[in-house]
């Protein structure tokens, strides 16, 4: 077939020299419709939101969860920084480093305030006077001085150990102790023993114990031999009974420790956790009656808890140093207790290396 002359021949340039344009169509054909672009289609809607209620329930749970964990997380450091806040510092601690371990030196202060019953002494004087200590590896001992531990106090000469407060304060204590013992303190910790009737309340009270009935008309102790639930004003007078007790500052010592040790247990984390009104309550009554060194924060009072549990716990040691005398004499200071000079310095070595066996050391002579 021989191309027409009005078709080219395949192949064969169209008009200009290009290629046929898109419109010619060969003849006897239709003319091709020029290509076009596809239609810009419309985006697809969203979907609705699923506004059904157990939609809405899972995001009320989500944000409830949110804002309980961001309480949860805060709560803790504001109650943290509250109760630091809260904490009376005063100049205790000498300058210098310190031996191994960790001493902490913990006195209760029998200030005439606060509700506590007129027992006839004046000012405020040490009446508990404790070395709890940390060592690097062994037992953590919690020691108890008797407040009446003669000694020369330093600058003021022969006396007893509670009258360096009356001297000194906290800083001339925390000097005489250093003296008795041999050891640098690294904290000083003074509990109003006006604050311990606060602090027992505040847990709900505690059970304490006694072997032997007691009407104690200066601290105000009425005690029927046995163990029984005590508020915080029974749990004070229990605490600063002497002079009904045959041992004296011994017992005192017991008791003191029992009280504390009974607060301690009620001071669960745990259900704690769960009551805020009494997180704060604890906290404010505890607080009230501390006054600390100025390196000590709320931190501090934290691990000399733990600490003090470990004492008395079943791998621990407490007691008191060797003693020789209750009723030590020297005259100008009235009775007296005297340490062991023979024995004491080889006990506090082991106290400071924590080489003592666990149990309860010392102990009436």
């Amino acid at each position: 077939m021989t191309p027409s002359f009005d078709e080219p021949a395949a192949g064969a340039p169209g008009p200009g020299g290009g290629a046929p344009p898109p419109s010619f169509a060969p003849r006897g054909g239709l003319p091709a419709t020029p290509a076009q672009p596809a239609p810009i289609s419309a985006p697809a809607p969203r979907p609705a939101v699923d506004g059904s209620p157990r939609r809405r329930r899972w995001r009320w749970a989500v944000g409830t969860a949110v804002v309980v964990l961001v309480v949860a997380l805060a709560w803790p450091v504001g109650l943290a920084v509250w109760a630091n806040s809260k904490i009376e510092r005063v100049e205790a601690l000498r300058l210098g480093g310190g031996g191994p371990g960790t001493t902490y030196l913990i006195a209760g202060s029998d200030a005439r305030d606060g509700g506590i019953a007129d027992d006839g002494t004046t000012g405020s004087r040490a009446d508990t006077i404790l070395v709890l200590h940390v060592p690097v590896r062994g037992t953590t001992s919690l020691i108890s001085l008797p407040r009446d531990t003669y000694l020369d106090i330093p600058g003021h000469g022969p006396n007893k150990l509670n009258a360096a407060t009356v001297y000194g304060g906290a800083a001339l204590l925390v000097t005489s102790v250093e003296q008795i013992t041999g050891m640098k303190v690294d904290h000083y910790v003074e509990i109003g023993m006006s604050g311990v009737k606060d602090v027992v309340d505040a847990v709900g009270g505690v059970e304490l114990c006694w072997d032997a009935d007691v009407n104690d008309r200066d601290s105000q102790m009425v005690w029927t031999a046995g163990c029984h639930q005590t508020n915080g004003e029974q749990a004070l007078a229990f605490s600063r009974m002497r002079k009904s007790d045959p041992t004296g500052d011994i017992g005192r010592g017991l008791r003191q420790r029992q009280v504390v040790s009974a607060v301690m247990s009620k001071v669960d984390p745990v259900p704690l956790l769960f009551r805020p009104d009494r997180q704060v309550a604890l906290v404010d009554a505890a607080t009230g009656a501390l006054v600390v060194d100025q390196g000590t924060s709320v931190v501090t009072l934290g691990r000399l808890a733990m600490a003090f549990r470990a004492a008395n716990g079943p791998a621990g040691v407490t007691g008191t140093p060797p003693i020789k005398s209750l009723d030590y004499r020297p005259g100008g200071v009235g009775s007296a207790v005297l340490l062991d000079p023979d024995t004491s310095p080889a006990f506090w070595k082991s106290v400071a290396d924590g080489s003592l066996p666990p149990g309860t050391v010392g102990g009436v002579p």
